[in-house]
This record gives C-alpha cells, structure tokens and sequence, in this order.
C-alpha cells in the first residue's frame, strides 16, 4: 500500500524534474546583463604598479556606461586618468572564463595618454589584472563601487 507522504514525494519529484532548464544562451544573458549592471555608474577603485618599482598607486576609473555592441566588443563610456572630466568611449574585448568576464585589449590608443594592453577579470564586486603601456606595466586590482 502507498502511503500518502511517499506519493507525494514521488509528485514532487518528478515536478521538479520536469522543470524547464535555462538554455545556455539565457545563462549566458542574464550573465552579461549582470555585468553591464555592475560596471554601469560605477567607479574602479583600487590601485596599480609600476614595473619593480616598490609599492602600488591609487587608481580610480569611473564608468558612466557599458553597452555590447557584438558578441565580443563592449563600448565603455569611461573617464580614465587623474581629474579628468572627459569620457571617453572605449572598445574592448570580453571574454568569458565561464561565468567571469574578462576584458582584453591589446595595443589600444587611447588620446593623450598613449597605446595601452591589458586583460581584467570581474568577479563579485572586485577586478584585478595586468596593464602594460609604452614604458612600463604591472598588477592592478580594487573593486568595483556604486
């Protein structure tokens, strides 16, 4: 004979079950709009280093808006530099490490400042990486502030 709990357990189960999965395309959706989210009216703030040169430099880039504009290239309306006023939009690469985005550019120009490469990762509320321009490169890491 069937008891009344072990059916209804056998019920729940099989509902459970046969509830739809998210595609990976809506995985992958809801992760990229996590991440324009995140990054949009946002500031980075943290620091960087120079080459061997000892200790690390205050950083701070705010970040008026990210738009993707195709399946890799993101648009970021930035201001970069120290007291700078100016937003600038910058194209950059992301790609995916499963469900962390990472930014890539390489050699890219960027007016009155120079050609710069660099890979960031974003992770729950933190970013760190690597830069390199002309002259020198290094870390940078901080987090990301609303």
């Amino acid at each position: 004979m069937w008891h009344p709990s072990l059916i209804l357990s056998a019920l729940l189960l099989f509902t459970v079950g046969c509830a739809r999965q998210p595609s990976p395309d809506d995985v992958q959706a809801a992760r990229e709009r996590a991440f324009q989210e995140s990054l949009s009216r946002a500031t980075l703030v943290g620091h960087f280093t120079v080459g061997e040169k000892p200790g690390a430099s205050e950083d701070r880039y705010r970040i008026e808006g990210v738009t993707k504009l195709t399946r890799t290239t993101w648009l970021f309306r930035a201001q970069i530099g120290k007291g700078s006023a100016i937003t600038l939009p910058i194209p950059v690469t992301v790609e995916w490490a499963g469900d962390t985005p990472v930014i890539t550019v390489t050699d890219l120009s960027i007016p009155g400042m120079g050609i710069f490469t660099a890979r960031v990762l974003f992770y729950r509320g933190q970013y760190a990486g690597t830069w390199s321009g002309k002259n020198a490169g290094g870390p940078m890491f901080g987090r990301i502030v609303k």
